[in-house]
Order: C-alpha cells, then sequence, then structure tokens
C-alpha cells in the first residue's frame, strides 16, 4: 500500500480482533520507529513494545479513555528526552504518525492514547507517573502517548472532513 493510501485509510481503531501480531510484522513496525526522523537525528524519543496481555490490562488505567488497550494485540510507547533535544515532543509525535501509517499499510489497526498532556501539568503528571511506575522508566523522560495495535474488529466509516478551503493557505495567511 502506498503512503497516501495508507493515510486515507487511516483511522481511530479502537476495536480488536483477538488474533497476535506475527513477528515478522511487528519487526516491520519496529522498524518504521526506527526511521522515524528527529531533530538533528537525536534520538530523542525511545519506545517501549508491549505485548503482555497483563501489561496491557493495566495501562488501560493510564487514563479513562485508553480501556481499548485490553483487546489490543500490542502496544508501543513513545517516550522522550527532553535533555538531548529541544524537539523531543516533535520527535515522538512524528515516529507515532510512522508506526500508525505502517501498521496500516500492514492490516492492522491503531489508536493513539495521550499520555503528555500540554494543558493541565497535574494531570499530565498522574498519567506519566503511572505509565514510569508501571514501565519502569527513568524519571528523566516524558511519557508522550501510548499505541495500542492490532487488526481491526470493525472498519469505521471516514470522518466528515470540514473544507480543505477551511485550512489551507496559498502563499499567505487568509481568513
Amino acid at each position: 500500500m502506498d503512503v497516501l493510501s495508507a493515510i486515507e485509510k487511516r483511522r481511530e481503531i479502537t476495536r480488536f480482533k483477538p488474533d497476535p501480531i506475527p513477528q515478522e510484522v511487528l519487526e516491520q513496525l519496529v522498524r518504521s520507529l526506527y526511521l522515524a526522523p528527529s531533530g538533528n537525528n537525536l534520538p530523542s524519543r525511545e519506545f517501549i513494545l508491549v505485548s503482555e496481555k497483563a501489561t496491557l490490562r493495566a495501562l488501560t488505567s493510564t487514563t479513562p479513555y485508553m480501556k481499548w488497550l485490553d483487546e489490543a494485540a500490542g502496544a508501543v510507547v513513545i517516550v522522550a528526552n527532553p535533555r538531548l533535544s529541544k524537539y523531543w515532543l516533535q520527535d515522538a509525535a512524528i515516529a507515532g504518525g510512522f508506526l500508525w501509517l505502517a501498521a496500516v499499510s500492514l492490516g492492522l489497526g491503531a489508536a493513539w492514547g495521550a499520555v503528555y498532556h500540554a494543558e493541565d501539568e497535574a494531570e499530565s503528571g498522574r498519567r506519566e507517573d503511572y505509565v514510569r511506575n508501571l514501565l519502569q522508566i527513568p524519571a528523566s523522560y516524558r511519557v508522550v502517548a501510548i499505541m495500542g495495535l492490532g487488526y481491526p474488529a470493525a472498519e469505521p466509516q471516514p470522518k466528515e472532513m470540514y473544507p480543505l478551503e477551511r485550512v489551507l493557505h496559498r502563499e499567505s495567511f487568509r481568513s
């Protein structure tokens, strides 16, 4: 599947089949993470691949919005090191996007579970500390997101998009 097709097909998948993800597919997903660009080519983002059901179940308590992890065949926890690069958040987000598109191209579904909360420092701290303690992540790292992965139990319809003209400006910003 070409990249544009994966972008068009991508949906937030929160219902998964019980099928495991084959090892060779997991390795392709890992490669997509590894190859994602980062500012100044610094390894400011790192990844924890989770496939144990007990750990996936425990991660559902990170926020009230991640119950779907209980059905996922696996997950990737995306962490970042702000001491290494000022672009840590962008690097982590780009890697998550690469993972999501690779998953779609391989017939998988994915869901983004935000852990880092830019607008509520206390909530972000609670979420990050929960995952940090569960997965033994050093305190100097930020926990950005958890991406659940698996084979979709259903294919949601595309969301109705707003007009392209609402968000695309040519040559200068015009309202």
